[in-house]
C-alpha cells in the first residue's frame, strides 16, 4: 500500500501532527445502540432458512467489516502521518456504508475524529504559545506589552502551525466529501433513496473548528488581540505623521489602490518610497492576520478588537489635537486624520480581504449624512458599504469625545472667551451631530456651583463671567433655550449679594467695560450691546424685507420647533433675541433700580470731576435712554445738562468780575483770583440727596465764595447759590524752605492745612473749633497731612489732645517719616466709607421711614404677617404719602428693622419685638 503526505515542511518549521494517538475503530462516544438498530432489520430473517435470509446476514456481516475498512481508512487519512492517498480505497467503502443506510453515521464519525485530533494536537498547542503571558500578573503583562516584537511574533507562529493543520484536515473533509458526492451521484441516477450528507460535510466542519477554538478561549486572548492592533495602528499612525510633509502625494497612495496588485506597486521618489512600501507591508500584515483569525471562527472577535484598537487610537488623536489651546480649531483636523489614517487602512484592509462592496451596487441602501458625496474619499474613490459605515461611525465618536473634552473644559474656555471662540464652533458642531446639549448644561451648571459661585469670587467676576457666558452659549444655541437653564442658578446666586446693583452699573459704564483683553479701547459694555443690537435689529429687518417668495418658501420647509426644554410664554424670534441688557436687569428685579444707582454714582462722579469733560458720561446716557427710555433717564440729563449751564456760567462770571469797574485796583493781595475758582451748580430738585458737612473756611475763600454768589444773583435772577462748602477738590501748591509740594484734596483737607499759615501749630480741639467739624472728624482727616510729612503729630497736656506742628525744613522731621520727595504732586485720598452722595439703601431708609408707623400699628393690630401681607396692606392703605416701593426694597428695610431689634422674624413671619 502506497502512503503520501500532501503537506510540505519548511526546515526549522513545527510540525503539528507530531506522536497523533493512534485512532480507536469507534470513538469514546460511539452510540454502539443506534449502529445495533441499523443492523436489525437483516438480523431479524435469521429464522425463515431461506437463501435469501441467509445471504442478508452475510450482508450485515459485510457491514462490520466495511465499518471496520472504514475506520482503519479514517485513522490513515486524519491520524498518524497523514496519507491523503487513502482516498480512492475509501470511495468503495464509504459507498457500501452508504448504500447501508449509514451515510450520517460515517460523516458524524469521520468529524468526530478531526475535532478529537484537532483539539489534542493543534489547539492545544495554540494556546500553549499563549501560556506565558496568560499565566502572568498585572504587573508582568506590562513587561511582555512593552516588548517590540510582542505579541506579533507570538501571533504569527501561533497561526501559522494551526493554520496548516486546519488546512490538512479541511483536504481531508473534501476526501470524504466526495466520497459521499459520488455514491450520491451513482444513487440518483439509479433513482434511489440518499441521505444528502456531503453538502453539510464542510459547514459543519467549519462549526466545529471554532466551537473546539472558543470553547477552550483563555480568558486573556481578546486582550492579547487588542494589544496586537493598538501596538500596528500606532506604528502605522506613526508612518503617516513622518510622511506629513509629501501628505498630498502620499496620503492618497499610501494604503495601495482597490486591488490586491497593488500592494507591489513602487514610486519613483525616493524619500517616499520607503514609507509607502513600509505601510503597504504593514497592512498586508495586519490583513493575514484578520484573515487566518476569519478562517478559525474568530472573525467578531477579530472586528471588534481591530475596531476598539482604532476607537482607541482616534479618542489619543483628538486628545492630542484638542489639549488646553481653545485658539485653534480642531474639528476639521480630526476629521481630515480620520480620512487619511484609519478610513485608508480600513479600505486597504477590506479590499485585501475581499470585503469591498461598490457604493452603487444593490446592497448600498444606506446613504451618509456625514458624506454626502462618495467622492468625498480622497484616494478611495467610490467607497464601499461597510467602509461608509465605519466613516459614519468614527465621525460620530470624534463629535461625541471632542464634545465631552471640551463640555468638561467649558469653564476656562467662556473665561477666555472671545479668544476661545475656534472651541466654541468646534463644541457647537459637535452637539449639532450628537444632540447631548443636556449634557452641557448639567455639567456647566455643576462647574458654576463648584467654581464660581462661591463665597471667595467677588460678584464682579460673577457678572463678567456671565457676561461671557451669555455671549459664548448664544453662538452654540441662538435659542437661547439652554442659556435659561444655565443662567438661573447665576442670577438667583447675584440676587443675594448686595453690591449686585453697584457691580452691574460699574461694568455697563466702565470705559473697559470689565473686559481688557476684547472689544475696542473705550467701549464700555453699554456700547457693545448697543452693537450686538443693532445687528440683530438688521438681521430681522433682512429676514422680513429682502427675502422673496420662494425663498420664504424654503425657509418655511426648513423650519425646526423648538426644542422641548424651551419655555412656552415666550416666542421663537424672542428667543432668538438674546437681550444681554435685559438679562442683567432680571437680576436686579426692575429697571428703576438699576437707573436709581446709576443715578447716584453719577452725581459722585460728576461732583469729584475737575473738569466740565463730559462726553462720555453723555454718550453712555443716550445709550441707557435706549434702553431704558427717556422719561426713566431725564433726571441724569438734567444733571448732565447742569455741568453744561455751569461751564458756561463760570466763564461769564469770570468774565463779568474781570471787567467789573475798580475790581482789580480795589483788590488785596492777599484776596485769591477768581480765576481759580469753578462751580459746579447743581438742581438740586433733580440730584440725589447731597451729603452736608459744616465747615469753616479761611476768610479769603469765603469772600470769594460770597462775590461769585453775588454775580450770579446779578445773572440768573432770582435763582441763588447755596454753597456745599464741605464738597469738591482743591487744587494745592505748599511752599516751604527748602521743597515744594503739590496736593489735590478735598475741602475739609484744604481748610485744615490751611490754619497753618496763621500759626505753625494748633492743638486738635482748638483746630477743630475753628474749622468747625468734631474733634474725631479731624483726627481722621489731619492724617492725611502726617502721613505726607507736612504735620507733626505730638502728645499735648491733654492726652486727648493733641498737638500739630508744620514742618518748615526737611532736616526737622525724622527721616523714616518722609516718604515722598519735595516736587511730587499727591493726589486726593478720600477716606473710606465716605460719599458726597447718599447711597441708594441710605435713600431707600429714609424714604421708608414714613412708613415705619403704619408697619408699627399692622403688627400690633394683626399680632403678625407675612411679607406680601404688609407689601399689599401697604398699597392698599398708605395714600399720602403713596407707597410705591418694591416687594424687594420692602423686604430690604424689614431686615433693617430685625436688625436694631424693633421686630423680629420667624417662620416667615414679622411680629414686633418683645
Amino acid at each position: 500500500m502506497a502512503t503520501g503526505s500532501d503537506r510540505t515542511h519548511t526546515p526549522g518549521e513545527a510540525k503539528p501532527r507530531q506522536n497523533l494517538p493512534t485512532a480507536c475503530p469507534f470513538p469514546p462516544t460511539f452510540d454502539f445502540g443506534a449502529f445495533a438498530l441499523r443492523l436489525l432489520p437483516a438480523r431479524s430473517s435469521l429464522g425463515c432458512g431461506r437463501g435469501r435470509q441467509a445471504m442478508q446476514l452475510d450482508d450485515s456481516d459485510g457491514a462490520l467489516d466495511s465499518w471496520a475498512r472504514f475506520c482503519a481508512l479514517s485513522g490513515e487519512l486524519v491520524g498518524g502521518a497523514g496519507d491523503l492517498s487513502v482516498g480512492p480505497r475509501l470511495a468503495p467503502v464509504v459507498a457500501d456504508l452508504c448504500a447501508r443506510g449509514l451515510a450520517t453515521l460515517v460523516r458524524d464519525y469521520f468529524l468526530h475524529n478531526l475535532e478529537e485530533t484537532f483539539r489534542n494536537n493543534a489547539v492545544r498547542m495554540f494556546w500553549q504559545k499563549f501560556h506565558p503571558y496568560s499565566s502572568s500578573s498585572a504587573v508582568e503583562r506590562i513587561k511582555f506589552c512593552v516588548q517590540e516584537s510582542w505579541p506579533e511574533d507570538v501571533l504569527s507562529a501561533a497561526l501559522e502551525d494551526i493554520c496548516l493543520e486546519k488546512s490538512y484536515q479541511e483536504k481531508c473533509v473534501l476526501v470524504l466529501a466526495h466520497a459521499l458526492q459520488s455514491y450520491e451521484e451513482k444513487a440518483q441516477n439509479r433513482k434511489l433513496k440518499a441521505v444528502e450528507c456531503s453538502s453539510s460535510l464542510m459547514p459543519r466542519y467549519q462549526l466545529m473548528v471554532s466551537s473546539v477554538l472558543l470553547t477552550t478561549l483563555p480568558l486573556s486572548f481578546p486582550e492579547i488581540l487588542n494589544v496586537y492592533f493598538k501596538k500596528k495602528l500606532e506604528e502605522l499612525n506613526t508612518m503617516v505623521d513622518a510622511s506629513d510633509e509629501n501628505d498630498q502625494l502620499v496620503s492618497h497612495e499610501l494604503f495601495g489602490q482597490s486591488n490586491v496588485s497593488a500592494w507591489d506597486s513602487k514610486m519613483d521618489i525616493d524619500s517616499q518610497e520607503k514609507v509607502i512600501s513600509e505601510s503597504c507591508t504593514l497592512v498586508k500584515n495586519i490583513g493575514k492576520v484578520v484573515r487566518d483569525f476569519r478562517c478559525l471562527g474568530f472573525t467578531s472577535m477579530t472586528e471588534d478588537s481591530y475596531s476598539s484598537a482604532i476607537i482607541w487610537l482616534l479618542k489619543s488623536k483628538v486628545y492630542e489635537l484638542a489639549g488646553d489651546d481653545y485658539r485653534i480649531p480642531v474639528l476639521g483636523s480630526v476629521k481630515k486624520w480620520i480620512q487619511v489614517v484609519p478610513l485608508q487602512f480600513l479600505h486597504a484592509l477590506l479590499t485585501y480581504l475581499g470585503d469591498s462592496v461598490d457604493y452603487d451596487s444593490g446592497l448600498s441602501g444606506l446613504k451618509s449624512p456625514l458624506a454626502s458625496r462618495p467622492s468625498s474619499f480622497p484616494g478611495i474613490g467610490v467607497p464601499s458599504q461597510a467602509l461608509l459605515r465605519w466613516h459614519m461611525r468614527l465621525e460620530y465618536f470624534a463629535y461625541e469625545t471632542l464634545q465631552d473634552l471640551r463640555i468638561g473644559k467649558l469653564f476656562e474656555i467662556i473665561v477666555d472667551y472671545p479668544e476661545s471662540s475656534p472651541a466654541i464652533e468646534d463644541l457647537k458642531q459637535c452637539l449639532e451631530y450628537t444632540g447631548q446639549h443636556s449634557k452641557l448644561v448639567d455639567s456647566f451648571i455643576s462647574s458654576l456651583r463648584y467654581r464660581l459661585l462661591t463665597a471667595g469670587a467677588s460678584t464682579n467676576d460673577i457678572l463678567h463671567q456671565y457676561v461671557s457666558t451669555i455671549k459664548a452659549l448664544r453662538s452654540i444655541d441662538p435659542t437661547g433655550v439652554f442659556l435659561e437653564a444655565v443662567g438661573e442658578p447665576i442670577r438667583d446666586y447675584l440676587r443675594g449679594r448686595k453690591d449686585t446693583i453697584k457691580c452691574i452699573v460699574t461694568m455697563l459704564t466702565d470705559g473697559s467695560g470689565g473686559n481688557t483683553s476684547g472689544g475696542n479701547a473705550g467701549d464700555n459694555l453699554l456700547e457693545e450691546l448697543n452693537r450686538d443690537a443693532e445687528n440683530q435689529e438688521n438681521a430681522d429687518y433682512d429676514d422680513h424685507t429682502n427675502i422673496d417668495e420662494k425663498q420664504a418658501w424654503l425657509n418655511s420647509e426648513s423650519w425646526e420647533p423648538d426644542p422641548v426644554e424651551a419655555d412656552p410664554l415666550k416666542g421663537s424670534r424672542s428667543r432668538r433675541k438674546i437681550d444681554i441688557l435685559g438679562l442683567m436687569v432680571s437680576i436686579i428685579g426692575s429697571k428703576d433700580q438699576l437707573v436709581n444707582e446709576y443715578r447716584v454714582m453719577l452725581a459722585e462722579k460728576l461732583l469729584s470731576k475737575s473738569d466740565f469733560d463730559i462726553d462720555s458720561d453723555i454718550r453712555t446716557l443716550e445709550l441707557l435712554k435706549i434702553h431704558f427710555g427717556e422719561s426713566s433717564m431725564q433726571k441724569c440729563e438734567i444733571m448732565l445738562n447742569d455741568l453744561i449751564d455751569s461751564k458756561r456760567t463760570n466763564s461769564n462770571i469770570k468774565t463779568s468780575l474781570l471787567n467789573a469797574p475798580g475790581t482789580v485796583a480795589g483788590q488785596e493781595e492777599a484776596e485769591i483770583s477768581h480765576d481759580v475758582l469753578d462751580a459746579t451748580i447743581i438742581s438740586s430738585n433733580f440730584w440725589p440727596p447731597i451729603q452736608t458737612e459744616d465747615l469753616a473756611v479761611p476768610a479769603s475763600v469765603d469772600k470769594l465764595l460770597s462775590n461769585f454768589a453775588q454775580r450770579f444773583h446779578q445773572i440768573k435772577t432770582p435763582r441763588k447759590l447755596l454753597w456745599k462748602k464741605n464738597l469738591g477738590t482743591v487744587k494745592l501748591e505748599l511752599q516751604f524752605e527748602d521743597r515744594s509740594m503739590q496736593f489735590t484734596v478735598v475741602p475739609v483737607q484744604a481748610a485744615i492745612i490751611m490754619r497753618f499759615q496763621e500759626k505753625p501749630s494748633w492743638t486738635s480741639k482748638a483746630l477743630a473749633t475753628e474749622i468747625g467739624i468734631p474733634v474725631d472728624s479731624l483726627n481722621r482727616r489731619i492724617g492725611f497731612w502726617t502721613s505726607k510729612g507736612v504735620l507733626t503729630e505730638s502728645v499735648g497736656p491733654d492726652a486727648d489732645d493733641h498737638i500739630f506742628t508744620i514742618v518748615d525744613s526737611m532736616s526737622d522731621v525724622n527721616k523714616n517719616s518722609i516718604v515722598n520727595e519735595s516736587c511730587e504732586a499727591f493726589q486726593m485720598n478720600e477716606d473710606e466709607g465716605e460719599s458726597s452722595v447718599a447711597s441708594v439703601e441710605e435713600q431707600l431708609k429714609k424714604e421708608m421711614t414714613v412708613y415705619e408707623k403704619f408697619i408699627i400699628g399692622m403688627l400690633t393690630n394683626f399680632g403678625n404677617m407675612t411679607l406680601d401681607k404688609i407689601h399689599n396692606t401697604l398699597k392698599m392703605f398708605c395714600a399720602e404719602p403713596s407707597y410705591d416701593k418694591s416687594l424687594q426694597q420692602l423686604q430690604s428695610f424689614l431686615s433693617g428693622l430685625v436688625s436694631d431689634e424693633k421686630l423680629e422674624m420667624r417662620d416667615g413671619l414679622y411680629l414686633l419685638k418683645k
